[in-house]
């Protein structure tokens, strides 16, 4: 019974010239990657062009990956520079087709919008992302609790002490230390 190589393997087997490995570990992460990029820029072909930019760059950065950690840690690091330095490319200036469009412009011309930008909204999302996983993984139950009675239900630091039996320092003392560690990631 033949089993599939492993990410290590692969790896060294395209260091050493071999077009095979590259399209086994292409086909291994091709749709992750895909779906990890289409949810990010919610046009599809942006999405195709960015992912076969992204493996492109997996294939020509391969001698840099040091094994430090997995393949696929590896390639989403690249997925999400890619992805960053897509939104950070210049964008050319817009010009209104029509002077009817007063009421959406500003006194210069510029376009004024609600919406945040591309990079924008990626940026939030990563964070996020990032933001989520420090709450999952490395705060206290009480630090979660605290976080989110006083941040999500809006409930004053005076009541949150009142309910846990706590003083009011601690329960700020605790929600600095939270806060800080959130905003560390």
């Amino acid at each position: 019974m033949l089993t599939a190589p492993t990410d290590g393997e692969l790896v060294e087997r395209l260091r050493k010239g071999d077009e095979q490995a590259f399209e086994v570990l292409y086909q291994r992460y091709f749709k992750r990657i895909y779906h990890f990029i289409e949810k990010r820029l919610r046009v599809r072909a942006d999405a195709e062009e960015t992912t076969q930019e992204v493996f492109i760059c997996v294939f020509s950065s391969i001698d840099s990956y040091r094994g430090e950690a997995p393949v696929a840690a590896w390639i989403f690091g690249i997925t999400r520079r890619v992805i960053a330095a897509r939104f950070k490319r210049k964008s050319h200036s817009m010009v209104p087709l029509a002077d009817d469009d007063s009421d959406s412009t500003s006194d210069y011309g510029h376009h004024r919008s609600s919406e945040p930008s591309p990079l924008e909204a990626y940026e939030y999302q990563e964070r996020a992302w990032r933001m989520t996983a420090t709450l999952e993984q490395k705060l206290s139950r009480e630090q979660r609790l605290l976080f989110r009675l006083h941040h999500l239900d809006e409930r004053p630091i005076s009541e949150i002490a009142q309910v846990l039996d706590k003083t009011e320092d601690s329960i700020k003392s605790n929600l600095y230390r939270t806060r800080k560690l959130l905003l560390a990631r």
